[in-house]
């Protein structure tokens, strides 16, 4: 019988590596290439035509969905997506019914979703499997959408991704949105926003401020107090009730 033909697709050596000797008890399982990033993955993907992939979900230049994106789900393998803990990941994949791993890679799981890659190639599910990658993407779009942000200028509208957001301020009526080096005002209050922001990356700090978690670089107590620390050495306090979900988040 002939072997399954597979790329690992994941930016950390540690990582491939873990999945290379996962893969070692499996003697079906052929690996033919290793990607280290989204676009590397691409090229391996249409050079080699692999069986099987196991796809990092956060990669730098292309992430994952990128590369779903740029092959499109009719070409795409059978997929065994691997994630560090993402809520809109963990939700998505179970919604669309697709296998995927979250690391640390456990043995049993690990077993588990390649058996299921193995009934899948095994069965005529290409049509379904399109079908669901394709539900998938349409579902990451929506959500992106929902993360972006759009001001009102002197100019014109200046449209902000979440990831460019630092933190968000209350002022008065409006939010003061700090982002690109600058402060934008949008008349929309803090509560919309943290509904509508990622709550794995943004964390209400204080009923006044909502701060991005990937801009926090020191944890600080001073007087009693904790502050977060950003990037660009702005100080926010956090609220004694709020301390709990924030550290959480950080540790996460």
């Amino acid at each position: 019988m002939s072997k399954i033909r597979a790329v690992i697709a994941d930016d950390e050596p540690l990582a491939r590596r873990g999945i290379r000797q996962l893969l070692a008890p499996h003697p079906d399982i052929a690996i033919v290439a290793e990607a280290r990033n989204g676009r590397e993955t691409v090229r391996a993907l249409r050079e080699l035509k692999p069986d099987l992939l196991f796809l990092d979900v956060q990669m730098p230049v292309l992430d994952g969905f990128g590369v779903l994106r740029e092959i499109g789900a009719e070409q795409m393998p059978p997929v065994i997506f691997v994630t560090a803990y993402d809520e809109f990941a963990v939700r998505a994949f179970d919604a669309h019914a697709l296998d995927y791993l979250v690391k640390p890679l456990e043995v049993a799981r690990f077993a588990e979703a390649l058996e299921h890659a193995r009934q899948r190639l095994r069965s005529v599910e290409a049509i379904e499997l399109s079908r669901k990658l394709s539900a998938l993407l349409a579902t990451r779009e929506k959500e992106q959408a929902k993360q972006r942000i759009v001001v009102t200028t002197s100019t014109g509208d200046l449209v902000i991704d979440s990831d460019e957001i630092d933190w968000i301020e209350a002022d008065d009526y409006y939010a003061a949105v700090h982002a690109r080096d600058g402060r934008y005002l949008l008349r929309e209050s803090l509560t919309s926003l943290e509904q509508r922001l990622d709550g794995v990356k943004f964390v209400r700090a204080h009923r006044s401020a909502i701060v991005n978690v990937d801009r926090v670089c020191e944890v600080r107590r001073e007087a009693g107090e904790i502050l977060l620390v950003l990037r660009n050495g702005v100080r926010i306090p956090v609220s004694r009730r709020r301390r709990t979900r924030v550290t959480k988040l950080l540790r996460r």
